[in-house]
């Protein structure tokens, strides 16, 4: 792991955390387009802690990015978006951006890498987006410069955007009102906008519940850039925890995720399929390779005890790694 080595700048952002009206004007605009999903007990008593599982991986594209993109692209009305609008995605927001799209009635274009799973893929597709695969290291190089060459439209940043994360903080809002007396919330860390929208909803109201971040040692640069103070770069190598993990921390995202967040909790691939398969095999919930790293990171520990409320923030998962999980193994 590469500590100390600072990330090269991009635009000069500064967010702050996500105000509460804006949350509830984001929570009013969804109403209805995106689900309010529920949340169960992992069917687990004789572990500590207590896990409940927010199942963002019923939304109708099976992932939690239909909430960020829908009230973006929603704010901005089609008038905004008669040009189109492209996104960087490895999967889940180019299927929330395609379906939002094809909602509001405009056309989406998204850049992939040259490894995002194929299923996701035909998804984006089905919906009605065009997909430009490109190298991993140009497409990372878009969520830094928020720029490419060519592409249509208006650009939706994965996660880097107000707008987004209020959509996503709505998950914040849902998990409070339907669990209020929880003790922690743990949230996989992509590109930071799940985890700072959910945060900017649970520190608005009950400050005192704890917020972690989840990542995969195959590509963890928060847990390094929190010890350190600022980002840095780490080594990264793809893993089926596709949805997270990359070889750097924004530094607008960084800035408010030191703000929000009360740590990052780094889990090992074998510990992620682990996690899979026991909520696989007790709740009948299939969780991608992400959303696995939340329970994983619960049953570490390391968050502490009490109710623990894991974001299974997608399901998105393709048939060879789902049948590796399930038949024991790690995928890679």
């Amino acid at each position: 792991m590469v500590i100390g080595k600072a990330v090269p700048a991009g635009p000069a952002l500064r967010w702050d955390p996500i105000p509460l009206t804006a949350l509830r004007e984001a929570q009013g605009r969804t109403r209805g387009a995106v689900l309010r999903t529920p949340l169960v007990r992992l069917d687990a008593d004789e572990l500590r802690p207590t896990i409940v599982l927010k199942l963002e991986s019923l939304q109708p594209i099976r992932s939690f990015k239909l909430r960020g993109a829908y009230n973006a692209m929603a704010k901005a009305g089609r008038a905004a978006l008669a040009g189109g609008v492209w996104t960087a995605s490895a999967g889940n927001m180019a299927q929330a951006v395609a379906w939002s799209a094809r909602a509001l009635g405009v056309a989406c274009t998204v850049y992939v890498p040259a490894t995002a799973p194929r299923t996701k893929i035909a998804n984006v597709q089905r919906y009605g987006g065009t997909v430009v695969e490109l190298p991993v290291d140009e497409w990372v190089d878009i969520f830094r410069t928020r720029e490419r060459e060519g592409a249509p439209g208006v650009f939706v940043h994965p996660y880097s955007d107000p707008d987004v994360m209020a959509g996503n903080g709505v998950i914040g809002l849902e998990i409070l009102e339907d669990l209020p007396d929880v003790n922690v919330v743990v949230v996989p860390w992509g590109g930071g906008g799940l985890a700072c929208g959910i945060a900017s909803a649970v520190k608005a109201l009950r400050p005192r519940t704890r917020v972690y971040a989840c990542e995969i040692d195959t590509g963890a640069p928060l847990a390094p850039s929190l010890a350190t103070g600022h980002p840095v770069e780490v080594p990264y190598v793809p893993s089926f925890a596709d949805g997270i993990g990359g070889p750097f921390v924004n530094a607008e995202m960084f800035d408010l995720a030191r703000r929000l967040l009360d740590g990052a909790i780094v889990v090992s691939r074998e510990q992620t399929a682990d996690a899979a398969r026991l909520v696989i095999e007790r709740n009948r919930v299939v969780p991608e390779g992400a959303a696995a790293t939340a329970v994983a990171a619960a049953l570490t520990g390391e968050a502490g005890g009490g109710t623990v409320a894991c974001l299974v923030s997608g399901g998105n998962v393709d048939t060879d790694t789902l049948l590796t999980i399930l038949g024991g193994g790690t995928p890679a």
